[in-house]
């Protein structure tokens, strides 16, 4: 199991995702005789686990099932242990896209967290490219490394324990993207630009104040980046669903002088798709700041 190679059956060591519903999921660490509790009854790891496929669906021991899926960066951004407020998919999409990410890209990434974005960018690197992420907290730095060994993406990421804003990311002229997460972004431009490849790339700030924002365009300015914008990802998922309605009763199509023995029913109905948009949705997350670096 990896988290950018699909395996398709399931071995002692990986991480696996219990799927118990849409709203409840959870990862488990697959071990030889161990046993994880659900509402559904246990679920035996060497008996119902090991050997089986993913996407399997299992029979817990009180009789209910639950299927048993492969991790994704998606899931584990839903599952994974919260060291820190983590980055979603809304904002993940678009930071991937917006830095131009692609196999064999270079990214420097600071700070690491929980390892949300991480993961994503690490899938859409694969299998040439490399992460350089750095995180100021000490334990989370190195549970971060634990998880990536673990996940088995180590050997595409190295993670750093230091300040960025003070000692940079550890490379220079090796990044194509560089992605900031930091409570003062504007005070690690310079670094970032440092660490960016002369041919230029793209570096993307992302800070749920809007004078964050205004700090870190003007330190981007002035280091000389273009193509300066800032922009915030809103969400509404609109719920899709069959409803009934009655047909109106305009009278007949026939003129009036001819009879018609064809009553139409008074009760007629049609069967219609529609969507309804949310009464209530999620708001700011945080804004995205992107810049790119001309090249020298």
């Amino acid at each position: 199991m990896s988290f950018v190679e699909y395996s398709e059956f399931i071995q002692e060591g990986d991480v696996a995702i219990i799927f118990l519903g849409h709203d409840s999921m959870m990862p488990v660490k697959v071990q030889q005789g161990a046993q994880t509790q659900t509402r559904y009854g246990v679920i035996r790891h060497s008996k119902d686990l090991i050997g089986q496929r993913f996407g399997t669906k299992v029979t817990c021991s009180k009789g209910g099932w639950v299927y048993v899926l492969h991790p994704t960066p998606e899931l584990w951004t839903l599952n994974l242990p919260h060291r820190t407020q983590i980055l979603y998919t809304t904002d993940i999409a678009n930071i991937t896209m917006m830095l131009e990410l692609k196999p064999g890209s270079v990214v420097c990434e600071s700070g690491t967290g929980s390892g949300s974005l991480s993961h994503a960018i690490l899938r859409t690197i694969a299998p040439t490219g490399h992460l350089h992420t750095v995180e100021f907290h000490q334990q989370r730095a190195e549970k971060a490394a634990e998880e990536f060994r673990e996940h088995r993406v180590g050997h595409l990421v190295t993670v750093r324990n230091q300040d960025v804003c003070k000692e940079g990311f550890g490379v220079t002229g090796v990044a194509d993207a560089v992605f900031l997460d930091i409570p003062s972004p504007w005070e690690a431009v310079r670094h970032a630009k440092n660490a960016m490849k002369r041919q230029g790339g793209r570096v993307c700030s992302f800070s749920p104040c809007i004078e964050q924002v205004q700090k870190t365009v003007e330190a981007l300015a002035d280091e000389g980046f273009q193509e300066i914008s800032t922009l915030e990802v809103l969400l509404r998922v609109h719920d899709v669903r069959s409803i009934t309605l009655p047909l109106p009763d305009f009278g007949s199509d026939q003129p009036l002088e001819t009879p018609t023995d064809t009553p139409v029913p008074s009760n007629a109905s049609v069967l219609c798709k529609t969507t309804t948009p949310p009464r209530d949705m999620a708001g700011h997350t945080g804004y995205l700041t992107f810049a790119t670096k001309p090249s020298v």
